[in-house]
């Protein structure tokens, strides 16, 4: 296996891999996994494999967990199909930088996307680095959010545009989940910065050392949380991935985000994704 590396900060392509062989070669996943926790995200050109291929691959890490608004293939439980149809207004859920399903109480150890079918330019993908973005802020901003905890709703993101009866049901099956600011990975026990566009409010920021009066509380929080989510943003972050028919990107979830970009109407874009159960924060 060739690795050639995209970025001096995130992302990998592996070379003359074919995933549906670790499925059943330990030593092949192995290799895979590592270089993962290494790059943060990988990706592979080129992986002509069946939906079981796909959900065998992905289970290798964990057993993997269906959406309650995407939908799913009926035959394959956990393979989230994500198709942009012209023939349909393009909904905004992925254009935001985000880690998936932080709207859980264990989101998502990772995700293993397939793209089956795209255009010929544009809709491409991005992910940042949200490691190295904590370990780049100034010194003050990480003792300020050290102890910091937050709230995460999937409400008030795919809940947004629906009628309040089904946006209320919707919270009622996901109260909003709340999550340490900044999270320790388990495998590598680094530190990760770890909010997004899911996250709505600081939960335990009106506290005496921070707000002399009431009045202190909303933009105090406010302007910090909209600081820390914009550090995604920074390009020396990131890597930008050009999708092709059958290619597969493979990413940390616990030490990333990403953003879907929506440039591409009035194309077809259709995108399979396994993600795989994670474990609660701390």
């Amino acid at each position: 296996m060739k690795v050639e590396q995209l970025t001096c900060s995130i992302g990998a392509e592996l070379i003359g891999v074919n995933l549906a062989d670790a499925v059943h070669d330990d030593g092949l996943f192995a290799e895979i996994r590592a270089q993962l926790l290494k790059h943060r995200v990988v990706f592979l050109r080129d992986q002509d494999i069946t939906r079981a291929e796909h959900v065998a691959f992905a289970r290798r890490f964990g057993e993997l967990e269906d959406h309650p608004v995407a939908g799913s293939d009926p035959e394959h439980p956990g393979l989230v199909q994500i198709y942009k149809r012209p023939d349909q207004p393009m909904d905004r859920y992925e254009n935001a930088w985000h880690t998936d399903a932080t709207w859980r109480e264990a989101p998502p150890m990772g995700c293993v996307l397939r793209c089956v079918e795209c255009p010929p330019v544009g809709g491409d993908t991005m992910w940042a680095n949200m490691v190295l973005a904590y370990e780049n802020l100034p010194e003050d901003v990480k003792l300020k959010i050290a102890n910091l905890r937050a709230r995460h709703s999937i409400e008030a993101s795919f809940g947004a545009a629906m009628p309040i009866e089904k946006r209320l049901g919707l919270k009622a099956m996901y109260p909003d989940a709340e999550h340490p600011v900044v999270r320790t990975h388990p495998d590598t026990g680094e530190k990760v910065l770890f909010v997004n566009a899911f996250t709505t409010h600081f939960s335990n920021y009106h506290t005496p050392d921070r707000v002399r009066f009431g009045q202190d509380a909303n933009p105090g929080a406010s302007e910090l949380l909209r600081y820390l989510i914009s550090q995604a943003y920074i390009p020396e972050y990131q890597v930008r991935w050009r999708w092709k028919p059958n290619s597969i990107a493979i990413w940390d979830n616990r030490s990333t985000q990403h953003y879907a970009v929506m440039d591409y109407p009035p194309c077809h874009r259709k995108m399979e994704r396994a993600g795989i159960i994670g474990d609660k924060t701390y």
